[in-house]
């Protein structure tokens, strides 16, 4: 199974079996993911050599906007999709087999964690996961030590408060917070 492949299979399926080829797809590509964020967290690169890195990543173009501060980790990479202007400060981990899209102009502080697998609840089954793309819209701010579960998408302009843990999907523009996160307030445009 190729890389275009695993991703084509990963948009009209959301289970993957244990021991399955695509299981073992899995493996190879977070093998690939820790070679090339080791490139990024273990030595100096500059701006447009962190955007060549993740470009290699994610297998795709990262527009010269983008900035992370190091470390960051993945499980994947090849499923992160980024805007332009996105800024992703350290300490951050990506579980993205299930798929991250983050639109434009999208803040994302310290040690976020953005999960899209859920493991099967059946002890005997335990291995097999599911997996719900999480999407982030534009000028969007998730707080540091947030935490976003599968399948939840966050509308244009909201906020995420810090350590919040969101479970559901984010209106836009609006400020959500807590454990479970929850609206707080609507923000003006």
């Amino acid at each position: 199974m190729n890389n275009s492949e695993f991703l084509e299979h990963l948009k009209n399926n959301d289970f993957i079996e244990a021991d399955s080829c695509l299981h073992r797809k899995f493996f190879e590509l977070s093998q690939r993911a820790i070679q090339i964020t080791m490139q990024i967290n273990t030595r100096y690169n500059s701006p447009i050599q962190i955007v060549k890195l993740f470009s290699k990543l994610t297998e795709k173009e990262v527009d010269e906007s983008f900035r992370l501060f190091p470390p960051f980790y993945t499980d994947c990479g090849i499923n992160i999709s980024l805007g332009k202007n996105v800024f992703i400060n350290a300490g951050c981990k990506f579980q993205d087999q299930g798929g991250i899209e983050i639109g434009d102009n999208v803040l994302i502080g310290h040690s976020v964690v953005i999960a899209t697998i859920n493991h099967d609840f059946s002890p005997a089954n335990r291995q097999s996961m599911y997996v719900k793309r999480v999407k982030i819209g534009s000028d969007v701010w998730i707080g540091s030590n947030s935490t976003i579960l599968p399948g939840v998408c966050i509308g244009d302009g909201a906020i995420i408060g810090a350590g919040s843990v969101v479970t559901r999907d984010v209106p836009s523009c609006a400020l959500v917070a807590g454990n479970p996160a929850r609206i707080l307030k609507k923000i003006a445009d």
